[in-house]
């Protein structure tokens, strides 16, 4: 498997979109990347609760979980870490991921980053990412947003997170769940400079 400096790291918190970060995960394994994956504990609770995937509790238990729903095999690049694994390569500067992407991002989970209090491996990875110069990404999942959740955003934002809220937009005429889903991961991927066809490009074809 690729070193961690080479990955991508999805952390799947307690927001509702579970979706999000499932095909997150899929897209980033179909192109060829390596993924590196936490899920919070609320986080494998929305998992449980809005897919027919079952996840247990354990790394092992969480990652056969996700490559049996992918339909990938054992030796897929995927690996999961816990949310207390403080050995994992994204807890440290010497071996950051390429990029750290939320998804989906509770406004808690948002506002422990933008503290940088760094209580467990989902806020600490994301503060590398910060301190590092790395990209990070959060697809907050919320609404209505208060003005504690707007200045949360802001101050990541200035201090170099990208915010990426889950909307999705219309003009590809989606016609399933499933390519709303799409249009906020294409965004993710190109954020990060993961190539992909999950929707079509803004006047692509035009002459």
């Amino acid at each position: 498997m690729s070193r961690g400096r080479d990955a991508v790291l999805v952390a799947m918190t307690g927001a509702s979109g579970a979706a999000y970060g499932l095909r997150l995960i899929d897209a980033l394994l179909g192109s060829g990347r390596t993924a590196h994956v936490v899920l919070s504990g609320p986080g494998r609770t929305v998992v449980n609760t809005e897919t027919s995937l079952r996840l247990g509790k354990s790394p092992a238990e969480i990652r056969s979980g996700i490559l049996a729903h992918l339909g990938r095999d054992d030796d897929t690049p995927l690996r999961v870490f816990g949310t207390d694994d403080w050995f994992a390569p994204a807890a440290s500067g010497s071996n950051p991921p390429a990029a750290v992407v939320v998804c989906p991002c509770t406004t808690g989970t948002l506002g422990g980053i933008a503290a940088g209090t760094s209580r467990n491996l989902i806020e600490r990875a994301a503060d590398v990412a910060l301190k590092e110069g790395r990209q990070l990404v959060l697809v907050v999942r919320e609404t209505p947003l208060s003005a504690v959740h707007l200045e949360n955003m802001l101050r990541l934002a200035r201090a170099g997170a990208a915010i990426l809220p889950a909307n999705p937009g219309f003009y590809h005429r989606p016609e399933s769940v499933s390519d709303l889903v799409d249009f906020v991961v294409a965004r993710v991927l190109d954020r990060i400079g993961v190539e992909h066809d999950l929707i079509p490009r803004w006047a692509a074809g035009r002459e």
